[in-house]
């Protein structure tokens, strides 16, 4: 579901949406996410395997590096968005002869280029150990060399964005009730739970891991680190789970983005429906007088325009419900569709 998502996230705000400043910074959060997914299979295949990574030392590399990318990308896009959101607000003049979208991309390239930095020292701490026959995919440096890069990535890429992130949307807020206009605050319906979601999802995590490289340096208890380290998947999945979130969050919360949506699902079931034969079943009605001819083929248009609307409307309100049965539903609604709603050309 995360790949289906967010790829209907990059598909409708890099090519049916308008190009925006705020549709550049959600491009690229997608685009984040969308690259984490593709080598969470990669996880799960381990999951299966009792933790054993048969993958060899170069994708255990490169799998750490690309999860670790995504966490600084994800929270320095949203730092942008906030402080965007927050200079808008408070400087609007300024804010509307500075906000361009050569400089939204510029941004987006530099926390890219930042992003890859700060994630690459944890490439040279991640290897596959052999031990007891089993080879597994961990931190293989001196405990204090992960213990500062744990540190570096909780106040770098958690602690410190996130401090920003509040501060902006209370400053937000303090303007919005001065000049009084609650309405200023309904654009952030959108990003607001996108920043929860990652609070929620990746905040057990980064205090799940400093607690955990606390417990060998300082030698606590056996069971404490037991439970710490017996934590370690459920903290991570929620982590992972945040990359699959945001595409449904975009759903719920925009309503250009579901318009674009619907509308970009219409073309694809128009295509898709669309037979060959039928445009030549039309020219048997060529004899028919020009008036004839355009009454039934605006009646025609508009009956299956009407038609494929209400049905896309009724796909699109609940597909974020539908993610567990999405086979199910899908061809549910393509028998529906072809047995129902769209005429069989053969009369079957």
């Amino acid at each position: 579901m995360g790949v289906i998502g967010n790829g209907l996230v990059i598909f409708v705000t890099g090519y049916k949406m308008k190009t925006t400043v705020n549709s550049i910074w959600f491009l690229n959060l997608a685009i984040a996410d969308f690259i984490f997914i593709l080598f969470l299979i990669l996880y799960i295949v381990v999951t299966f395997y009792k933790m054993v990574w048969p993958f060899g030392d170069v994708m255990c590399k490169i799998t750490s590096f690309v999860s670790i990318l995504n966490m600084f990308a994800s929270i320095f896009l949203l730092t942008a968005i906030s402080l965007d959101r927050c200079l808008c607000t408070w400087v609007v003049v300024w804010a509307q002869n500075i906000r361009t979208l050569v400089k939204a991309r510029i941004i987006c390239v530099f926390v890219w280029i930042f992003s890859i930095s700060c994630s690459i020292p944890f490439i040279i701490i991640r290897s596959v150990i052999k031990h007891d026959g089993v080879e597994n995919c961990v931190y293989s440096s001196p405990i204090n060399v992960i213990m500062y890069l744990f540190i570096f990535r909780f106040m770098v890429g958690f602690a410190v964005p996130f401090f920003i992130i509040v501060s902006s949307y209370v400053a937000i807020g303090v303007r919005a009730k001065r000049l009084k206009r609650g309405k200023q605050l309904r654009p952030f319906r959108v990003i607001i739970p996108v920043i929860l979601a990652f609070f929620i999802c990746w905040c057990p995590f980064q205090v799940q891991q400093l607690c955990q490289i606390s417990a060998h340096e300082n030698n606590w208890s056996d069971s404490v680190q037991e439970g710490l380290e017996a934590s370690g998947p459920f903290v991570a999945c929620l982590a992972y789970l945040n990359s699959c979130l945001n595409p449904i969050l975009y759903v719920f919360m925009c309503d250009e983005f579901k318009k674009k949506l619907k509308k970009s699902l219409l073309l694809v079931l128009e295509g898709a429906f669309t037979e060959d034969h039928v445009s030549f079943r039309s020219t048997r009605f060529t004899r028919l007088s020009e008036s004839q001819q355009e009454a039934s083929s605006n009646s025609s248009t508009t009956t299956n325009e009407l038609v494929l609307k209400n049905l896309l409307m009724n796909i699109t309100e609940f597909l974020p419900y539908v993610s567990s049965v999405f086979g199910v539903v899908g061809n549910g609604g393509v028998i529906y569709v072809t047995g129902r709603r769209i005429k069989t050309p053969f009369g079957f």
